[in-house]
């Protein structure tokens, strides 16, 4: 595994995102706490990653302006308007569903709302991974994620699809799928714009 993450972090590099290595979630914050300066808007796409690793309460601490998608009660235009802002936050951190030993990053959305402000607008992106999402390449990648991370996802969100009884994904047309958006980022115009940190674990799907 060390050399697994060695080479996706200098794949990254190469494609012109920054990596970088984290044994657990103190070491994660800390980090967190270097690349995010305090006062700044942050925004965030749904993780269970973030969740797991406590980046979430992190943010809701009072040291930035973090446009909380969870809060309670919140509209479907509440939710919007917050996606909105997301692209012109300071940064924007979320997970992803896979990341590829070629340095690229993976991942399936239901609306978008989280790999557009990935692709643009957010003057840094950073993504949270854990190693169990580490494949060798973007073929891999896509199986990983339409056949064990979607599933488990539907299921989660409280979706009727197949996959959430099936366990696996059989390219459905339901009404609730949440597999609409399929992106694969390989690189970036700007450099650093998104840094990947890698930790060591399982944490989400």
């Amino acid at each position: 595994m060390k050399e697994r993450i060695t080479k996706t972090i200098a794949n990254l590099e190469k494609n012109k995102m920054s990596g970088y290595y984290v044994k657990n979630r103190e070491e994660l914050l800390l980090l967190l706490s270097k690349l995010i300066k305090r006062g700044e808007t942050v925004g965030c796409g749904d993780s269970v990653t973030l969740e797991e690793t406590g980046v979430f309460e992190y943010l809701r601490s009072g040291d930035y302006i973090f446009y909380n998608k969870h809060q309670q009660n919140l509209t479907s235009e509440d939710k919007r308007a917050l996606y909105l802002k997301n692209f012109e936050a300071d940064t924007f951190i979320t997970g992803t569903n896979a990341i590829t030993e070629d340095g690229e990053l993976f991942n399936i959305d239901g609306n978008g709302s989280r790999v557009a402000p990935m692709i643009y607008g957010p003057r840094q992106v950073i993504v949270v991974v854990g190693t169990n999402k580490i494949t060798e390449n973007a073929e891999e990648a896509i199986v990983r994620t339409r056949q064990i991370a979607a599933p488990l996802d539907a299921k989660r969100l409280g979706k009727d699809t197949p996959c959430t009884k099936l366990g696996k994904c059989i390219d459905c047309s339901h009404q609730q799928r949440i597999c609409n958006d399929f992106v694969l980022i390989t690189g970036q115009l700007i450099k650093d714009r998104i840094k990947v940190v890698i930790i060591e674990g399982n944490f989400g799907f």
